[in-house]
């Protein structure tokens, strides 16, 4: 038996790790007096005079009771009745009315949100992945994108030249498709918006379009790269691929002609695209360092379409790229070993607003939905996962568990899971962002779209 098929024994894809953990939890509290919430005089005098003065007391045994009301009332009103000498804790303060009742019911509303704001717990970040799972054969390549998390709440990743999909509501494995040696082994990997159409994109600079339900391919998108398609995004019914030829073409699914926009301003591969959440703009960053804004607005099918905006600031490949889910026009990027910066953009002008140096590579990154928080991965040395908060980039925490560089992260639809893939060929799941929030509306419609009036695309 060859070493080849002792490892597929031993290790079978995406089946669940069990590893033991370890309780850490210890009660190390001690009480600490706080000096300034004490009486000093008080105190000196409880130590030294107010021993005197009850040993008299006692010795002076006849005492009319005139005098001995007027010692109460005396000892009452300096308030000497006192048995503590040390103090633990400050008082609370004597709440203020910052807004008097007079005033109208959006201003009672307003304070009613600002004490809410300030009452809000503080979130339990865990700081270790809640499940891990085996990933062998996952191809250690920091151009490639082999890890997306749909809509439908179904993960795909790439393991050498087949791709498997793992439903996160019932934990389930199954293989959608293992390409011919000659065409792999698989690059990328895309969920289309509807969560049930996925892009895969190949070392042969083809692209293949299947349907994950029905577990049939639908179409081939051949002609327009030279070479592996590593990058791949979906904007409705267009899908954008980068390939290691430097070329950025839009493709229209719906057609038998599918390329209608070309993008030329990368010299080597195109190793990250993202579309904004609007479709109006497409961040493009490559192994030349370069990072592009493309603007759907300026395209033309009849000429190679210039780019809004070209930014050079990086000093290493840019892959990561995440678009601000709560400020349209703020772009996060990070940049390779040789750079291993977090820049943050601002689209609309090209300037950029700040720039943090991590200390490690940046493989990936992930806004989270519900706070300004920003989820970074990265390599050498540390291999961990680090949360920070925007603005301030302030380290919010930092997990580790992975031992190789953390290549490829997806978050889950509701937006509180975090999927990594790393180069030790595990995947970790990760509770990071915090529970999903409950909001009461009305049944989305179902997004019909990029294939919902074709019965076959030719």
């Amino acid at each position: 038996m060859d070493a080849g098929s002792m490892k597929a024994e031993s290790r079978c894809p995406l089946q669940e790790q069990f590893l033991q953990r370890k309780n850490s939890k210890e009660n190390l509290d001690r009480f600490i007096p706080n000096r300034s919430a004490m009486d000093f005089d008080y105190a000196h005098y409880m130590v030294t005079e107010g021993r005197k003065d009850k040993e008299n007391n006692q010795a002076m045994s006849v005492c009319s009771p005139s005098k001995e009301a007027y010692r109460k009332q005396l000892a009452e009103v300096f308030n000497m009745n006192r048995t503590r000498i040390l103090a633990f804790k400050n008082k609370p303060p004597t709440p203020v009315e910052l807004i008097p009742e007079m005033h109208s019911s959006s201003a009672s509303a307003s304070s009613s949100v600002q004490q809410a704001k300030l009452n809000k717990p503080r979130r339990h970040i865990p700081q270790s992945s809640e499940r891990t799972l085996d990933a062998p054969d996952l191809v250690d390549d920091y151009y490639l994108n082999l890890l997306d998390w749909g809509s439908s709440n179904v993960l795909a990743i790439a393991l050498g030249s087949t791709v498997y999909l793992w439903d996160a509501s019932d934990g389930t494995t199954s293989e959608l498709v293992t390409v011919d040696d000659e065409n792999g082994p698989v690059t990328s990997v895309n969920w289309a918006p509807d969560g049930r159409h996925i892009a895969i994109g190949l070392n042969n600079c083809q692209v293949q379009l299947w349907d994950s339900t029905a577990n049939r391919q639908l179409r081939t998108l051949r002609g327009g790269h030279r070479s592996r398609v590593g990058s791949l995004a979906w904007n409705n019914h267009i899908l954008t691929t980068g390939g290691m030829d430097g070329l950025i073409i839009n493709n229209d699914v719906r057609v038998r002609d599918h390329i209608v926009e070309t993008y030329r301003g990368h010299n080597q591969e195109v190793c990250g695209l993202k579309w904004s959440a609007s479709g109006q703009q497409l961040a493009s960053g490559g192994n030349d360092n370069l990072l592009h804004i493309w603007d759907r607005s300026m395209a033309s099918s009849n000429s190679v379409t210039q780019w809004l905006h070209r930014l050079e600031e990086h000093t290493s490949a840019v892959k990561a790229i995440a678009w601000c889910p709560f400020q349209s026009n703020l772009l996060a990027t990070g940049g390779g070993g040789g750079d291993r910066c977090i820049k943050f953009w601002n689209t609309h002008t090209g300037a950029c607003l700040n720039s943090v140096d991590t200390g490690s590579q940046v493989c990936a990154l992930l806004w989270n939905k519900n706070e300004r928080e920003l989820l970074s991965s990265h390599g050498f040395t540390q291999n961990q996962l680090t949360l920070w908060k925007y603005p301030s980039m302030v380290k919010m925490a930092e997990l580790s568990g992975h031992t190789s560089r953390v290549l490829f992260m997806a978050q889950s639809p509701d937006g509180c899971t975090v999927a990594s893939a790393a180069a030790d060929e595990t995947l970790r799941f990760w509770n990071v962002f915090g529970a999903p929030q409950v909001i009461s509306k009305s049944a989305p419609k179902p997004n019909r779209e990029p294939f919902a009036q074709l019965n076959r695309i030719r």
